[in-house]
């Protein structure tokens, strides 16, 4: 046991609680995903084991990709973020034009070689909150000057989420929403905030006229408002979610699955009422509110602009994609297209989730180091005195 110990604590660094709420998720993600794909697997001809293997695979590249994420000083993250930002906007506009389309919209590229799809969204989320948090750290002095540090901030923030917004209008709100929240949290006064919003819907009108998913947002929108028109997907889920109970059907006993499309990644959390009950539902949204209260913990103890803005940016974008998934299921919001962090099934997505997960866990992990490096000295000076 203790070699055990001493391995862990040599290899498994940062906030212990974020880690294991990231196992828990991921294991509901591996039940509800064996679970919801047997339709799938018999429209496809094969078994259900094939799509259990290969979403369990991609969890466990996901862990791994969180795992050497949170090795590497966060600092050094911010060396890539200009790259990366700079990067997201030719593949969000291949994507948009020449992209592989799904559901009526072209958000993929296929990886050469390899099979496996790309949605550039996911760069570009994680590219403009890592590029915020740097701007912000790097102009906490003149936070007020709108030339040198709004301007930049703003056309950034403006300009991505319109590129995503072309093709996904969900993600494009959700991610300027986290935007939104990640400036204020830097300080930025709100007279520049409300111009953002103002760029924000001036981009979102252009992508809605624009852009592919404009006619669709907008009948999602009337569909959720008129009470006489509910969606096939979303009285499945209703479905579902009434026949679960306190304690639900059991792992495996959904029937809704059969009938629910996209059950294993839009509606997963519909599968998880239906089969776990209410508790099982609330027992996975109280993951995410731990995630987000240790996340804004790795913040409190933050030292450094960068690390604070970069974890709190993080967080943000994850536990916000999971409440309005959440919402989405029990009926709280039109339908969209956002998947479940760590639990629904998926590609690259989880990939970038883990990656996520690992730069939070690296700022949590350089705190520690320094808390200790701090107590160490402290100790030393008691020592000789």
């Amino acid at each position: 046991m203790n070699k055990i110990k001493e391995w862990a604590d040599k290899n498994i660094q940062g906030d212990p609680v974020i880690w294991l709420v990231v196992i828990c998720l991921s294991v509901f993600g591996i039940l509800v995903v064996y679970s919801a794909t047997g339709s799938l697997a018999y429209r496809a001809g094969v078994n259900t084991e094939k799509f259990l293997i290969r979403h369990t695979i991609m969890v466990g590249l996901s862990l791994f990709v969180m795992w050497v994420a949170h090795k590497i000083d966060y600092r050094y993250y911010a060396k890539l973020t200009h790259f990366a930002l700079l990067l997201s906007v030719p593949l969000l506009l291949y994507a948009w034009q020449w992209g592989s389309q799904v559901n009526g919209a072209n958000r993929w590229i296929v990886l050469p070689f390899v099979g496996l799809q790309f949605q550039p969204s996911d760069l570009a989320k994680l590219a403009l909150i890592a590029a915020l948090a740097t701007m912000l750290a790097k102009r906490q002095q003149k936070i007020d000057d709108f030339k040198e540090s709004l301007i930049p901030m703003l056309a950034w923030c403006g300009g991505i989420c319109a590129l995503i917004a072309m093709t996904n209008i969900s993600t494009a709100v959700m991610l300027f929403a986290t935007c939104m929240l990640l400036l204020f949290i830097g300080r930025v006064p709100v007279k520049y905030l409300a111009m953002l919003l103002v760029v924000g819907a001036f981009a979102g009108f252009v992508a809605m006229k624009v852009g592919q998913r404009g006619e669709t947002a907008m009948n999602r929108v009337r569909s959720f408002l008129n009470p006489t028109e509910v969606p096939y997907q979303a009285q499945v889920a209703n479905m579902a979610i009434a026949t679960g109970g306190i304690l639900g059907n059991g792992p495996g006993e959904s029937i809704q699955r059969n009938f629910l499309p996209e059950a294993y990644s839009d509606f997963a959390y519909a599968i998880i009422i239906e089969e776990y009950g209410l508790v099982g539902g609330v027992m996975v949204l109280f993951l995410y509110l731990v995630l987000l209260y240790r996340g804004m913990r790795v913040v409190a103890n933050s030292d450094r602009a960068f690390g604070g803005l970069l974890s709190a940016g993080l967080t943000f974008a994850i536990v916000i994609q999971a409440l309005v998934n959440i919402g989405v299921v029990v009926g709280l919001g039109p339908v969209t297209g956002q998947t479940l962090p760590l639990i629904s099934m998926g590609g690259t997505s989880l990939l970038f989730t883990g990656l996520s997960l690992g730069i939070i866990l690296s700022v949590s992990r350089g705190e520690q180091e320094d808390f200790s490096a701090i107590s160490g000295d402290m100790k030393n000076k008691l020592r000789t005195a």
